[in-house]
């Protein structure tokens, strides 16, 4: 998973402001979550989190988490894209 999943309780619970940079205002949206499950990645749309204005932190509640890990593992898609690899030179 690309973004941190912090398992600290519920978005309500957390402070107003941010714990990674301290500065920014925490708000609730809908955001696209690019899910890694080992070699599987998985974009998952509509993810409800709470995101610092700031620096763009995620929180997820354990619930949200459990449910990503569920449609990574085997759950339906509705579509498949081809994303370009590239690898940096040594």
């Amino acid at each position: 998973m690309t973004a941190r999943a912090r398992h600290t309780g519920t978005a309500r619970e957390l402070s107003e402001t941010c714990y990674f940079c301290a500065r920014g205002v925490l708000e609730e949206r809908r955001v696209t979550v690019d899910f890694r499950w080992g070699e599987k990645l998985t974009i998952i749309h509509n993810v409800p989190a709470t995101v610092c204005n700031e620096c763009g932190e995620r929180y997820y509640d354990a619930s949200v988490v459990e449910q990503m890990e569920a449609l990574a593992v085997s759950g339906p898609t509705q579509a498949e894209v081809r994303v370009p690899v590239a690898t940096l030179p040594a």
